[in-house]
């Protein structure tokens, strides 16, 4: 937060003109840039109206925390006022979000959305939404609430505006922890804070608030118990079910001996490494433990959440980033999952992240000391932008720094590309991820293997599947230049161009646009067929069929692979990446689009020579054969 002081402190130095001074100084502190004209303006408008209010209802001594940061979150509340309620002499909590608009209406098709007239063009959150969502979130990860979520209620104070000008707002429905007022209504928004806070020092109830631990709360973890056991359809053989029990043996002896203990689980694509982290999500929760997931990746995170957390939007904060445990206390948790963790970063900070939380402490170190027991699953080979630096041998290490034991498990069973080893070794040696060079393919029964001569021919192939029943999704390598703004109404550009041949890549950001969906969900939405995946979309997924596109920027020469980096179109390959960085990384792409197919994979180059090295080693099924049933 900005500030922590009483309402009549706050009241003398906005008197004096120091308040803002005092806000504007904390505000670089933190974030290491000026705030913007808009904010100060707010400050400036907003926190004198909420101060007069609750002078005006005798609060003098309530505690005001200004800009009060969400914890695991980069959220801020406009104003949590902590006091004592003045029935039951309990902590007592008031979030307060402050609008300055005078109009507003509600979206046609969303009640949680709204349009403010004169001020935003795309609808924003209802701010009876807003707060609600503040509330229960803080609810839900404040150790001081765990258990007392009644001491916690919200309110939006549109001071400037009259019930007339956004009285239509009404349509989200209000509540306890979600209502508004508006200025015409001060009178019933001193009420409300009366209601709630008693004409006492909140120093105490500040405290409580400021200092408790971040850890999901006992009701939210019996949510999540219910919700991951109701969708629960995993059943773990072999090595998944050593790891789930070594994982479940060390948050016993954690318990019992005040321990810490790293596992890590290796693991090949389609091994299942993530039916793990859901399962232990479940059982976690079911013996009422303290666990969060993470992962580096945005769209397996917003995945996640709706896999598991469709029904309960408080489960889906149970899914985390790894940059989201900069400020987190030492053992905050019992188990952290650290899922694709083959994408930490040296460290979790970035250009938005505060001035007051960089730190050269590496993102590896910061998850170990989260929790009691921190949970690694990785595969090496996958790792395809720079700074990606999650490998066994980089957490065995920072274990070792710490003097702590490390546990590591290996799965050698396969549940993606048909289950076949032969398949994924073969994909190995073909892209000289191991020794020995490509060899011919073998048809194991398990995994179906074809060439295209054309990307019309692989498109063609894959529809058919699709009509079949099968999924089917076609991606490529980073090498045409990615149009990331659409006009609205517009179609997708087609960016991807072989010959007459073009598509669209996915979707550029978190919007579904002209029917298709948004980069999170293109894997696993039917509407993602028609357009290119990249990487950074495919990886951590799966579906029946992969049709995969070899780029300019890998093919054959004579007897060896050579990769172009000047093809590559991708950002993150600065000219300081060395190249034999870029060719590691563009190695590992390909090893990723090669293994997202749970039935059979078509493989296509844009080159010529590459083409007939790839039907020189696919004899047996160099043609694509009509689709069957």
């Amino acid at each position: 937060m900005l500030i922590r002081e009483s309402v009549a402190s706050v009241a003398a130095e906005m008197h004096s003109e120091a308040l803002y001074f005092h806000l504007t100084d904390r505000f670089v502190h933190m974030h290491g840039h000026n705030p913007s004209e808009a904010e100060v303006r707010s400050w400036k408008h907003s926190i004198p109206a909420l101060v007069s209010a609750l002078l005006e209802a005798g609060l003098d001594d309530v505690e005001m925390m200004i800009e009060y940061t969400l914890p695991l979150t980069s959220k801020r509340a406009d104003v949590i006022l902590a006091g004592v309620h003045p029935k039951t002499g309990e902590p007592s909590y008031v979030i307060v979000e402050l609008k300055q608009w005078t109009e507003a209406y509600p979206d046609e098709d969303s009640p949680n959305l709204c349009h403010v007239v004169g001020m935003h063009h795309k609808p924003v959150l209802n701010p009876i939404e807003q707060v609600r969502g503040y509330c229960d979130y803080l609810a839900q990860f404040n150790g001081t609430l765990d258990g007392h979520e009644h001491r916690i209620v919200g309110a939006a104070y549109l001071h400037n505006a009259t019930e007339f000008g956004v009285s239509g707002l009404d349509v989200a429905g209000q509540s306890p922890r979600g209502r508004f007022f508006t200025g015409d209504r001060r009178g019933e928004f001193i009420e409300f804070l009366r209601d709630h806070l008693a004409a006492e020092s909140g120093a105490l109830a500040a405290d409580a608030l400021r200092n408790a631990a971040a850890k999901p709360s006992t009701q939210l973890i019996k949510v999540a118990a219910a919700e991951v056991r109701d969708r629960e359809q995993f059943r773990l053989l072999s090595e998944q079910k050593l790891a789930y029990e070594l994982v479940l043996k060390a948050v016993r002896n954690a318990q019992r001996s005040d321990s810490k203990e790293v596992i890590v689980v290796t693991g090949g694509p389609g091994s299942g490494k993530s039916v793990i982290a859901l399962s232990l999500l479940g059982e976690l929760y079911r013996q009422g433990r303290s666990a969060l997931h993470a992962t580096g990746s945005a769209s397996f995170t917003k995945t996640m959440r709706k896999v598991a957390g469709a029904r309960k939007r408080e489960v889906q904060d149970l899914f985390k980033y790894f940059n989201s445990f900069m400020t987190a206390e030492r053992n905050d948790f019992d188990v952290l999952i650290c899922d694709e963790a083959h994408r930490m970063r040296l460290t979790s900070a970035n250009r938005y992240t505060p001035a007051a939380n960089r730190t050269d402490k590496p993102q590896v170190d910061e998850l170990i000391d989260a929790a009691r027991v921190p949970v690694f699953l990785l595969d090496d080979h996958q790792t395809v932008r720079p700074g990606e630096m999650g490998s066994q041998r980089e957490i065995e290490a920072a274990a070792a720094r710490k003097g702590l034991r490390c546990t590591v498990v290996s799965l050698d069973s396969q549940f993606r590309c048909g289950g076949s080893d032969a398949y994924l070794q073969w994909v190995l040696r073909l892209l000289g991820l191991e020794e020995g060079g490509p060899v011919q393919w073998e048809p194991d029964g398990k995994m179906q293997l074809v060439v295209a001569e054309s990307p019309q021919q692989m498109e063609e192939f894959l529809d058919g599947r699709r009509a079949k029943d099968y999924s089917a999704r076609m991606s490529a390598g980073y090498c045409w230049k990615w149009t990331t703004k659409t006009a609205p109404g517009q179609p997708l550009p087609e960016d991807v161009v072989i010959g007459d041949w073009a598509r669209p890549w996915n979707v550029y950001g978190d919007r579904a646009v002209a029917g298709a969906p948004p980069a999170a969900l293109w894997a696993t939405d039917p509407a993602g067929f028609g357009q290119v995946g990249c990487v950074y979309t495919a990886q951590g997924f799966e579906y029946d069929w992969s049709g995969v596109i070899l780029g300019p920027d890998f093919v054959w020469r004579g007897d060896h692979w050579e990769v172009d980096r000047t093809k590559s179109k991708d950002p993150v390959f600065k000219k300081s990446t060395p190249d034999d960085v870029v060719a590691g990384l563009i190695r590992n792409t390909y090893k990723v689009l090669l293994t997202r197919g749970m039935v059979g994979t078509v493989v296509y180059s844009t080159d010529a020579e590459t083409r007939a090295k790839l039907r020189e080693l696919v004899q047996a099924e160099a043609r694509i054969p009509e689709p069957v049933g």
